[in-house]
């Protein structure tokens, strides 16, 4: 047996191939079976005169989705998916399918989405998952070549990381309530002043109510944390980090955007130097744009894709207002009402992909902001001591994943790029 994928390498050879039915048209003694398997799609000939009357009979019974086995000849064929097909000689059923509930016409989202289980078949949604797996890829390849380790931080936490009305609460044994993580930040950090460079690649949860198309309460996030950066250094890994990305997708999954009608010439725009402006002077773009936005509040997505618009690649806006930022977020030094903080904003209206930071790493600074944000001290007393016993300069920042394929794939709504996606209304299937 060999994989659909491979059939390049076997033309003009007798091959087997097992997979199951996608589509099948007729004409007359010739029957067009379309077989997946996982790998790829192909066109299989059934033709009367090739086979038994039985294989025959079979080959215009078929089910769609039946599993199945075929025995022919691989030919080239530029016309046919994939640049190949093959002659059918024998075939034989795996297993029936009857009345498969995901058809040719048009199904509504709420259909597809309790369907996930067998949409997550269709030519799309393999190609989102295949893009997706190229991404995660590219991201530990990038990392691990860079010399960085893996630093796995728990999912389940004493503390909030970022604000507490964002969070999973549960209850722990005897010790009372714990949390699912928002962020694999914190312990980051620790990691970093052990390691030096890290990154943690996980799960993580937000409780937030919102039913817009870049938010999931569950998805995953890459965190590298790097001693001795400051905020340039930040900005110079995150913009390499974006490259390595999408050109690795560009290069290796040229097929899958070809499905999703992607327009690749924009995602060919993405290499560097990307274009770097202060919050301030995004401010400015808005009010040039007609945007009636006072300076101190924070983006929505409006706003960012206003912002990105301006530009043919991602835009780092930097130095965002102290007040709307997470509290371990260092000042900057010549205006105390500025975080040393940059976010990444996609083009094409898809909004921040990363958020990071240079962290604070004085003392007594961390104790104020642990006061100004009303956080229970004793919860961060493990952190306190990362600033206690030897601090150093440190950065880091965050991509999310579903937003990063989202944008690199061109689609709508964050809900197609995680197999089974969980939202405020939805955690079935």
């Amino acid at each position: 047996m060999i994989l659909i994928k491979d059939l390049k390498h076997h033309e003009g050879e007798s091959v087997t191939l097992k997979g199951w039915l996608y589509n099948k048209r007729s004409s007359g003694k010739v029957k067009f079976l379309i077989m997946r398997d996982g790998t790829g799609l192909v066109q299989l000939i059934v033709f009367k005169g090739n086979v038994t009357p039985e294989v025959f009979e079979t080959a215009d019974s078929l089910g769609r989705e039946t599993s199945f086995e075929i025995t022919g000849n691989v030919k080239k064929e530029e016309r046919a998916i994939g640049g190949y097909e093959v002659d059918v000689a024998d075939l034989k059923v795996i297993s029936e399918s009857h009345d498969y509930p995901i058809t040719p016409k048009e199904h509504g989202t709420e259909f597809l989405m309790d369907h996930r289980h067998l949409w997550l078949r269709s030519k799309r949604q393999w190609a989102i998952m295949r893009i997706r797996h190229r991404i995660v890829k590219a991201i530990r390849d990038f990392f691990d070549e860079r010399d960085f380790t893996l630093f796995d931080p728990p999912i389940i936490t004493p503390n909030a990381v970022e604000g507490t009305s964002t969070l999973f609460e549960t209850e722990y044994f005897d010790l009372g309530s714990a949390y699912l993580t928002q962020s694999g930040q914190l312990y980051a950090e620790a990691g970093a002043m052990a390691l030096n460079k890290v990154y943690t690649f996980g799960p993580t949860f937000r409780a937030e109510k919102s039913k817009t198309r870049r938010h999931l309460t569950e998805f995953w996030m890459v965190e590298p944390e790097v001693a001795f950066y400051d905020l340039n250094d930040d900005m110079d890994l995150a913009e390499e980090f974006l490259e390595y990305i999408v050109q690795s997708v560009l290069k290796d999954r040229a097929e899958e955007l070809k499905i999703l009608e992607r327009d690749t010439s924009k995602l060919e725009l993405v290499k560097r130097p990307f274009p770097r402006i202060s919050y301030t002077e995004a401010v400015e773009i808005l009010h040039k744009n007609g945007v009636d936005f006072e300076w101190g509040e924070d983006f929505g997505a409006p706003d960012e894709t206003i912002i990105s618009n301006q530009f043919d690649r991602p835009v780092m806006v930097h130095r965002y207002p102290a007040a709307v930022k997470a509290f371990y977020m260092k000042r900057d030094p010549e205006n105390e009402k500025l975080a040393l903080a940059v976010d990444v904003l996609a083009p094409e209206g898809y909004g921040e992909i990363i958020g990071g930071s240079q962290r604070e790493d004085e003392l007594d600074k961390l104790l104020e902001r642990i006061k100004e944000h009303n956080l229970p001290k004793q919860y961060f007393e493990w952190y306190l001591d990362l600033r206690r016993y030897g601090s150093v300069p440190h950065a880091g920042f965050g991509l999310g994943l579903e937003r990063t394929v989202t944008w690199i794939c061109g689609i709508d709504h964050l809900r197609e790029t995680i197999p089974f996606p969980r939202m405020i209304y939805r955690n079935t299937p």
